[in-house]
């Protein structure tokens, strides 16, 4: 019953890491037959220990939580609020850029993550006077997903671009460029998540 156990645990750990190298080279849609493969077990055996793709993906980026709470983390340490929103919002955009299936899951759940420490990032920079009072968390949803389409649009002709991206929405955050918006009010943070899944 033990070897059975530590058999069934190493093939579930040997069908996570082949998910995260897989899922980071091609993205979510991947066939799981190939991670599978991969991982030298049978497809039955993944569905086993996965029974959906959603459920290998949470294994794969359970950790991704955390590495933005980290991120958060440092932002709020910087001297400068600006500085640090800056930073939190380019080092989400690099991971995402490195990694097609964490870009992917951003598209999808940028809703939930890391949402309490994202809120803390955008407070202090709006307490400060340099983000615009008037930008939401939501609204950083939106900035979030826009950047993972730029991402995952020009990954194979110029997969720097978000960068440059990033640079206009970042000068059109400034407190001191703002403008008083046209449109609605910003949607609230259920309706930004309904939509978010939908992409």
């Amino acid at each position: 019953m033990t070897t059975l156990r530590r058999d069934a645990q190493r093939n579930r750990e040997r069908l996570v890491e082949a998910a995260r190298a897989v899922f980071a080279e091609r993205g979510l849609d991947v066939p799981l037959d190939e991670i599978a493969r991969r991982a030298g077990v049978s497809i039955g055996t993944l569905y086993n220990r996965f029974p959906n793709r959603n459920a290998l993906a949470a294994a794969v980026f359970a950790d991704r939580e955390e590495t933005v709470r980290q991120l958060a983390g440092q932002a709020l340490a910087m001297d400068d609020p600006w500085d640090g929103f800056a930073h939190f919002v380019e080092q989400i955009c690099r991971l995402m850029a490195e990694d097609r299936g964490w870009n992917d899951v951003s598209a999808l759940r940028a809703p939930e993550i890391g949402r309490a420490m994202m809120i803390s990032v955008v407070e202090r920079a709006q307490g400060a006077g340099a983000l615009r009072s008037d930008f939401t968390l939501t609204d950083m949803v939106f900035v979030i997903w826009s950047l993972t389409r730029t991402i995952a649009a020009t990954r194979d002709v110029a997969p720097d671009m978000w960068r440059r991206h990033l640079g206009f929405v970042l000068d059109g955050l400034r407190a001191a460029a703002a403008h008083p918006l046209p449109g609605p009010a910003p949607l609230s943070e259920a309706d930004a998540a309904r939509l978010m899944g939908g992409c």
